[in-house]
């Protein structure tokens, strides 16, 4: 326990040197866009932010970067990948650019990459959602999954749980944004 104390409090106090001299201003209106975002998305399961181009995209990818590893695995690779590249930012962010803030932006991406993964396992069983796909008839990924699994009748179990692990993440991220924009403009004050 006492070691993980230490890492906390030294994390903290890296990303507190890390505001140092820093603008808060253009971080925090990012901030009240995610802060929005989220909220949309906790409103209404179609809601798409921003980042759900990029979203779309990533996951479509996913199909072809999978593809070599057996059809259950093509068809999982989007999501995948919608969820492992805003991840993978993140890490990346966090441990070879030591940039906080932007690492609680990619966990706002992540929580947004999984409100839309929760809406397309929801929609499983209706396939109501319109699909994006290469080819003239496409498939629903998670209908195909979940019916292959014989847990079709829980999609919106799944959905649902899916949706508080994105409410979870997205409420840390914006914290440690918030948290962030807020020492930044507090250092901003002493120098004044």
């Amino acid at each position: 326990m006492g070691r993980l104390v230490d890492f906390w409090r030294a994390s903290r106090d890296e990303a507190d040197e890390w505001c140092q001299g820093r603008s808060f201003v253009a971080r925090a209106i990012l901030l009240a866009y995610l802060v929005y975002a989220g909220v949309q998305h906790m409103r209404s399961h179609e809601y798409r932010s921003w980042f759900g181009g990029i979203t779309l995209i990533v996951h479509e990818i996913g199909h072809f970067i999978f593809a070599g590893f057996g059809r259950t695995m093509t068809i999982l690779g989007g999501t995948i990948m919608q969820l492992l590249v805003p991840l993978a930012a993140a890490v990346y962010l966090l441990l070879r650019q030591r940039d906080y803030f932007g690492f609680a932006v990619c966990g706002g991406w992540l929580s947004f990459s999984m409100w839309d993964m929760a809406t397309y396992v929801g929609d499983a069983r209706r396939e109501a959602l319109p699909l994006v796909a290469f080819g003239d008839n496409p498939k629903h990924d998670w209908s195909t999954l979940l019916t292959q699994w014989h847990v079709l009748n829980h999609a919106e179990a799944f959905a649902t749980a899916i949706r508080v692990g994105a409410f979870g993440c997205w409420a840390l991220s914006m914290s440690l944004g918030a948290w962030i924009c807020y020492r930044m403009w507090r250092w901003g004050k002493t120098q004044a």
